[in-house]
């Protein structure tokens, strides 16, 4: 509260200082807005989402849709190859989703190279027209995700069969899908 100083004269009847134009509330005005303050955002901030989708600390930018299978009696495989050798293979049947990217804490498959995103795409199983099959979402990564040598659209869902190559970035590994 300020305090008042030697001269300054007394507040007018309608609380505005003498010899300064009173502020009329005109329609549509709140008092938090006739006071200065700020008036409060009550539309969606994402915050309370945010809390629920953190894994180790760090906020996913992806979240599951509402089809998301874990696919079943299905085995998938993804295959690891650079310069044309095998290098790795995942299996990728134990859960409805995998995160591809460069943050080892959050990554499902950890991709290393520079050109990636920390968190570049996803692998998604959804339960479409009674079927449960793979898709693969790009999570508007930098350098892109590249499907059968053709770019993805960034966050669109792109059906992937068995035997498709996935690139990430500009990466020479190669991740081959493969249904068993």
């Amino acid at each position: 509260m300020k305090a008042r100083t030697r001269g300054a004269s007394p507040p007018a009847p309608g609380g505005s200082p003498a010899g300064t134009p009173a502020r009329t509330k005109s329609a549509g005005t709140s008092a938090a807005e006739e006071s200065g303050a700020p008036t409060p955002d009550f539309r969606l901030s994402g915050r309370l989402a945010a809390e629920a989708n953190t894994v180790n600390g760090v906020e996913l930018k992806y979240s599951e849709p509402a089809e998301a299978r874990r696919p079943s009696g299905s085995r998938w495989r993804i295959y690891v190859f650079k310069d044309g050798k095998d290098t790795d293979m995942h299996h990728i049947d134990t859960a409805s989703a995998f995160l591809f990217g460069r943050d080892r804490r959050v990554a499902d498959i950890p991709i290393d190279h520079p050109s990636c995103s920390s968190q570049h795409a996803v692998l998604q199983y959804r339960h479409v027209a009674g079927v449960t099959k793979p898709y693969l979402i790009d999570l508007a990564s930098t350098n892109g995700t590249f499907l059968n040598g053709d770019q993805i659209p960034a966050q669109r869902f792109v059906e992937l069969q068995s035997e498709d190559v996935v690139k990430f970035g500009f990466s020479t590994r190669e991740y081959v899908l493969l249904r068993e």
